[in-house]
């Protein structure tokens, strides 16, 4: 039963999302890319990440994206993962990212959530895991 599963708390794994020109979904404008970062001293196995994005329009219309799910079989200690390129066109909404992973038989899941508008120049900050900028989600 579901209260049966042990639930610990996550920790050492965050989402960035990162300005990456290669990543550009249209010419001229700038792309950025987010990752899965694994701070900790041992891999993540079976790692499921599912993304969507979900607010209001401008016109005060409910949006929801498409869902997307990535599958990684293992990422490694003290490494990043590309998960997607990201649109800047999406950043007005709640960019969610529902991440699961097993370490040996325990279950660990968390959602990163990018609230409307935080990702942002502003909101840089150096990451060292990826040696470069980004807005960092612990």
């Amino acid at each position: 039963m579901k209260e049966d599963i042990k639930f610990d708390p996550v920790e050492g794994v965050s989402v960035a999302v990162v300005p990456d020109d290669a990543a550009s979904v249209e010419v001229g404008k700038p792309g950025w890319l987010v990752y899965l970062l694994n701070h900790n001293r041992f891999p993540l196995q079976n790692v499921i990440v599912s993304s969507n994005g979900y607010g209001v329009d401008t016109e005060g219309h409910n949006v929801r994206t498409s869902t997307l799910r990535h599958h990684f079989s293992e990422i490694e200690e003290y490494s990043a993962v590309p998960i997607e390129p990201i649109d800047p066109a999406l950043f007005h909404l709640n960019n969610q990212y529902w991440v699961s992973y097993y370490i040996g038989n325990q279950i660990f899941d968390k959602k990163f959530i990018f609230v409307p508008d935080s990702i942002v120049a502003e909101n840089l900050i150096p990451i060292s895991l990826l040696g470069r900028e980004g807005v960092l989600h612990s």
